[in-house]
């Protein structure tokens, strides 16, 4: 880390600091959080899952699995097993500050929607679809159809811009901010909407 403004030590105005204890904004601070988090709970015999390294999971006795999963500072634990629920969190609350908020509602922008009755459990994205229409202006009036992309829509390289006035027009049009949010939904729980978003993604480019 440079040496602040108004307290550098003469005759060493080159040299750096070096940072002892990750800062609270800093990019390290992220990762260091992670590297301590994983060397806690790879101590307690918790295996990494080989498609998402924030995801750990924990084989007990008797055939029973828990499974933590990590964002930043945010977690999610689950299991068959209330107690084995319990025991991670007292383990948990006796290394990190944390707070229990209960049972999970929502998760980056998913809404997590449980019937017990048949034993199931969906994630939707009705309030983040929700969002995105209002924020570009869509009502909910507008004809709802079967298909993402309608068969008759299509797109061209030739249809880009070519006058002034019309790139100009463009410029406040938000197209990549809206293809981003399709994106997200596609990702999460709109797979759906995959071939829609793949072909106005194409032409991201000409605005």
């Amino acid at each position: 880390m440079s040496q602040l403004m108004g307290f550098k030590t003469a005759g060493k105005e080159n040299m750096v600091c070096k940072l002892k204890e990750s800062l609270y904004g800093l990019k390290q601070s992220l990762r260091q959080w992670y590297k301590r988090f994983n060397s806690f709970l790879r101590g307690k015999k918790y295996t990494h899952n080989h498609y998402d390294p924030c995801v750990y999971y924990n084989n007990l006795p008797g055939g029973e699995y828990i499974y933590q999963l990590l964002y930043v500072d945010d977690m999610i634990i689950t299991s068959k097993s209330r107690s084995i629920i319990d025991k991670l969190n007292k383990d948990l609350s006796s290394k990190f500050e944390m707070k229990d908020i209960g049972e999970a509602k929502k998760v980056l922008g998913m809404e997590i929607e449980r019937d017990r009755r048949s034993d199931k459990v969906s994630l939707t994205q009705k309030r983040y679809l929700q969002e995105v229409l209002q924020r570009f202006n869509i009502n909910g009036d507008t004809k709802s159809v079967s298909t993402s992309l309608a068969p008759h829509f299509k797109l061209k390289a030739t249809m880009p811009p070519t006058t002034v006035k019309e790139r100009e027009f463009l410029t406040r049009v938000p197209y990549a901010s809206a293809v981003g949010s399709l994106m997200y939904a596609m990702v999460c729980t709109r797979p759906d909407l995959s071939q829609a978003v793949s072909m106005i993604s194409r032409y991201m480019h000409d605005l």
